[in-house]
């Protein structure tokens, strides 16, 4: 057995130890079953993991793939023991991205084209207490040894958890998608009622696990929300794959918040030169003319223009693999993110890539910001990136393909992609221009929050925004909303990201400038060829930002 063949058997074995992953990543076979979040479940996976290091690094590696395929590997078994060891289990609790939505989202990334995979989901619906029973395990374990998540977390929890447990509860969709995919199906007819008993019963026991974060955790949870500067370091190298120097991260943001303000400034003149910054990011986002003015216009102008991006594109800056030219812009389902997502295709391609969209009842959607959002959420941004990675077949391990995912190299690519199609001439008007300058500070002030929030820092006296002061929660909200025009609810949304998702919104911004250095050393070196580029960046796929430096380097 070689380090491929080996890395394809660690998938099945850890597929059967986390169905939520599998089918997460589309790996077949799973979606019936769910994950064990209790203490005991962290445990054997973490016994996996080690076991699985101890074998990996005895494998010969005589070329590059196979090189690529055991560091990849061993690499992933660090952060799962890194994590474990950390404890997060007993704390990992936020808005975005925690057990806690993943038990309710796997629903949405589910299978649904046969009579067998509403078999999967209908048992999922009426087994959903075993994972909610074990998370609660694990939540508890860290409230009885002190380590929890900040109140916030928790008081966020229980608004979802009352959202998926009500009238509205985004479960409902699943009934609404089956009676669609089922009209023409008698046979599928006898499911339908244990799917609804099944919808009722995931309701009251996501119910009951809320009463439990409000009576039992919330009371006890610490008021404090940063988590210093040694926890925040780890954390941030699970994102990144290196190690940061975060004083001097907070420093560099501080420097690029400088020089894009006054970009920003000079590309709202060529909007409108006689209104302020703060007047055309009103106009942009009021503007009827400027907006699509339904829900099926916003799809069909975010599909069109990704589509004709990688017509375009394709052989010329990019290659795109056949079996990834397709994409799907969809609406996203209720009760979950607020910003627009990318679900990357299935290991067999039978499920494609897919851009999802928050619609949240509204029927203009103004167009100034979202022309660079598709080009980050979908192609060339995550759909290019996800679907190479999964398309490159054995020159990736298996392993890299399905399971292997590190936002500094990935949303570092698509912030990337959103500035290279500046550069080609995808943002056709000012309007989007503005859109990628605001992009970019959005990520700078997401540096500058999320380290400043976490360790306690203060504002540069030269700064321009609340000089001197210590970062709070409020001054974050007041920063994204009149710094990078966010609306308030999503403001105070993504402060509450960043402080229960500790270093991940600093790895856009992080992870962009890493590819862009490499760019310069590329052009340095007398490589102009950005097809060649690309083409290497993307084939050493999602790997840590270290590796990614090594491995991407100039030809002689």
């Amino acid at each position: 057995m070689d380090i491929f063949s080996y890395s394809s058997t660690v998938v099945d074995q850890y597929a059967a130890l986390d169905p939520m992953t599998a089918t997460g990543y589309g790996i077949a076979g799973h979606d019936g079953a769910w994950t064990d979040l209790s203490p005991a479940g962290h445990q054997e996976r973490n016994d996996f993991w080690t076991n699985v290091a101890a074998t990996a690094s005895t494998f010969d590696t005589p070329d590059r793939k196979s090189m690529i395929a055991q560091r990849v590997l061993l690499e992933e078994c660090a952060l799962h023991q890194t994590a474990y060891d950390s404890g997060l289990f007993m704390w990992d609790l936020n808005n975005l991205s925690s057990p806690w939505q993943y038990i309710r989202t796997i629903f949405t990334l589910a299978p649904r084209d046969t009579q067998q995979n509403w078999l999967d989901i209908i048992t999922r619906f009426e087994t959903i207490e075993v994972p909610l029973a074990g998370y609660q395990q694990a939540l508890d374990q860290g409230r009885q040894e002190g380590v929890m998540p900040a109140a916030r977390q928790v008081s966020i929890a229980i608004e979802q958890g009352r959202s998926a447990a009500g009238d509205d509860s985004s479960f409902n969709q699943l009934i609404e998608q089956f009676d669609e995919v089922a009209a023409d199906q008698p046979a599928w007819q006898d499911l339908r009622p244990r799917l609804l008993a099944g919808v009722d019963h995931a309701k009251a026991s996501y119910g009951r696990t809320t009463d439990w974060l409000e009576s039992v955790l919330l009371p006890v949870a610490p008021t404090a929300d940063g988590v210093g500067e040694s926890i925040y370091v780890d954390s941030a190298q699970r994102f990144l794959g290196e190690t940061i120097d975060p004083h001097e991260l907070y420093a560099w943001g501080w420097g690029e918040f400088a020089r894009l303000s006054l970009e920003v400034t000079k590309t709202c003149k060529r909007v409108e030169p006689d209104l302020s910054v703060a007047e055309v990011m009103d106009m942009l986002a009021t503007d009827p003319s400027r907006a699509a003015q339904s829900v099926d216009e916003f799809i069909a102008t975010m599909q069109e223009r990704q589509q004709r991006a990688l017509e375009q594109l394709d052989g010329t800056h990019f290659e795109v693999d056949d079996r990834i030219r397709n994409i799907e812009v969809l609406t996203a389902p209720t009760g979950g993110s607020t910003a627009p997502y990318y679900t990357g295709p299935s290991e067999d391609f039978s499920r494609p890539g897919r851009v999802w969209y928050p619609v949240d009842g509204r029927d203009q959607f103004p167009l100034w910001e979202e022309v660079t959002t598709a080009y980050h959420e979908g192609f060339p941004g995550h759909h290019l990136q996800i679907g190479w990675q999964v398309a490159m077949g054995d020159d990736l391990s298996r392993l890299h393909r399905s399971l292997v995912w590190y936002p500094g190299s990935g949303e570092g690519w698509a912030l990337y992609a959103e500035r290279c199609m500046g550069e080609l001439g995808y943002l056709d008007k000012p309007d989007y221009e503005v859109g990628l300058l605001m992009s970019q500070m959005f990520r700078t002030c997401r540096i500058v929050i999320d380290i400043g929030l976490h360790l306690g820092l203060t504002i540069p006296d030269d700064s321009s925004f609340h000089p001197g002061e210590t970062w709070t929660y409020d001054l974050g909200v007041e920063m994204l909303q009149t710094v990078a025009h966010q609306p308030e609810a999503v403001a105070h949304c993504e402060i509450t990201r960043y402080l229960g998702w500790p270093g991940q919104a600093i790895s856009y911004r992080v992870g962009e400038q890493a590819i862009l250095d490499l760019r310069d050393e590329w052009r340095a070196a007398g490589h102009e060829d950005l097809k060649t580029f690309h083409a290497e960046l993307l084939s050493v796929g999602s790997i840590g930002l270290d590796l990614m430096r090594e491995l991407v380097r100039p030809p002689a």
